[in-house]
């Protein structure tokens, strides 16, 4: 598939599960919301648990291209493996900010690198974090342009969404969470026994 047909994918997969998808990213924007409204504890209570409800939409998102049954629940699946999403949110957040040092570009370039770490947390709940974003860098050697293409091809939706001060972001982040679900699933993904059906060349950088 070409990014067009990924997109077209995303739309068809969400083709009368909108309502369950919008209440699910609701339910996230939510809670993010309120926790980094309160001061000092709310920031740390936000930090500890932006891993495990980011594993929970990689997991709901993942459900929706697989036509399986969805629900709201599903974004509080990653608290089962906490401390593996937990310390994946850590790890990529520091690398992140450590190659936004050098420059912009850097930055944006880890930044796809590490894309696939929710999504193979969400179908390897027992790899550490650190594993996952390694096998995140080897799954998107040679295949970030295209997401970044993928994502920019989002750019007046993002849009749209912040000139809705957020409200649009809820049927926004469906769409774009399940295109990239199906783009993780285009690269082979990973199974829950672990096997990488995709390359372990040298990752990118």
């Amino acid at each position: 598939m070409d990014n067009r047909d990924l997109m077209g994918f995303a739309r068809d997969r969400l083709r009368g599960k909108w309502g369950v998808a919008a209440a699910t990213f609701l339910v996230y924007m939510v809670l993010s919301f309120v926790l980094n409204a309160i001061p000092v504890i709310g920031w740390i209570g936000s930090f500890l648990i932006a891993g495990p409800l980011l594993a929970g939409l990689h997991i709901f998102s993942l459900s929706v291209v697989r036509d399986r049954v969805i629900a709201t629940g599903q974004l509080f699946e990653g608290f089962s493996f906490f401390a593996n999403g937990l310390v994946a949110y850590i790890l990529t957040t520091i690398f992140i900010l450590l190659w936004s040092l050098l420059l912009f570009v850097p930055g944006v370039m880890a930044a796809f690198s590490y894309s696939m770490t929710f999504f193979i947390l969400a179908d390897n709940r027992d790899l550490d974090g650190l594993e996952a974003i390694r096998r995140s860098k080897a799954m998107m050697y040679g295949h970030r342009w295209r997401l970044c293409c993928l994502v920019g091809r989002f750019t007046w939706w993002i849009l749209l969404g912040i000139i809705t001060c957020g409200i649009g972001f809820i049927w926004v982040g469906p769409y774009l969470m399940v295109s990239v679900a199906r783009f993780y699933e285009e690269l082979g993904g990973t199974t829950r026994d672990g096997r990488q059906p995709y390359s372990e060349l040298t990752p990118a950088g």
